[in-house]
């Protein structure tokens, strides 16, 4: 993580990075962000941000990989945002929302309502002959995995006909069904 950790990360432009005491709150077009830290110096000079190590022991080293790579993920949150798109794969599997309550139907005898976090916006496409697709895009990438992990979990893909939620993209390792 050594080589990662001594990357400057550029500010892009837009984003303002404040550093005091052992806190970094960074502020852009689409929201604010703060992380505490340990064990690292961070520095902002000439529209980079710089993590520095005091030694080169193995928590040194792990937590300077870890901060730089937190504190780039949290620039290109509030300049871009952070998209995931899960997938619905099955007969009758449908999912559509009002405001921020998710509505899926997964084959349960209920439908499962889920409150979606006022920072996470959602998005929900149904086109006829297609899969449908829930989008959901934040500032915060650690907000839209665990959102996206949650709801992936109420009905995690099965290997044999590959039925469930999954990620746009992810593919999926099948297995051969019973041989007679």
């Amino acid at each position: 993580m050594s080589r990662i950790g001594n990357n400057p990360i550029a500010i892009p432009e837009g984003v303002t990075v404040e550093v005091k005491d052992a806190l970094v709150t960074v502020k852009g077009k689409l929201g604010e962000l703060s992380q505490e830290f340990s064990g690292v110096e961070v520095k902002v000079e000439e529209g980079n941000v710089l993590v520095r190590r005091p030694s080169d022991s193995k928590e040194h080293k792990a937590r300077h990989g870890l901060y730089r790579a937190l504190f780039s993920n949290m620039l290109k949150g509030v300049s871009q945002g952070w998209t995931k798109e899960l997938e619905l794969v099955g007969v009758g599997y449908r999912a559509s929302n009002q405001g921020q309550k998710l509505d899926l139907a997964l084959g349960f005898s209920h439908n499962i309502v889920m409150d979606i976090a006022p920072e996470v916006k959602i998005e929900t496409v149904s086109e006829k002959g297609k899969n449908p697709i829930v989008k959901l895009t934040s500032h915060d990438k650690q907000l839209v995995g665990q959102v996206a992990a949650k709801i992936r979990g109420f009905r995690k893909p099965e290997p044999y006909k590959g039925k469930g939620i999954k990620f746009v993209g992810e593919q999926l390792r099948r297995k051969a069904g019973k041989s007679a």
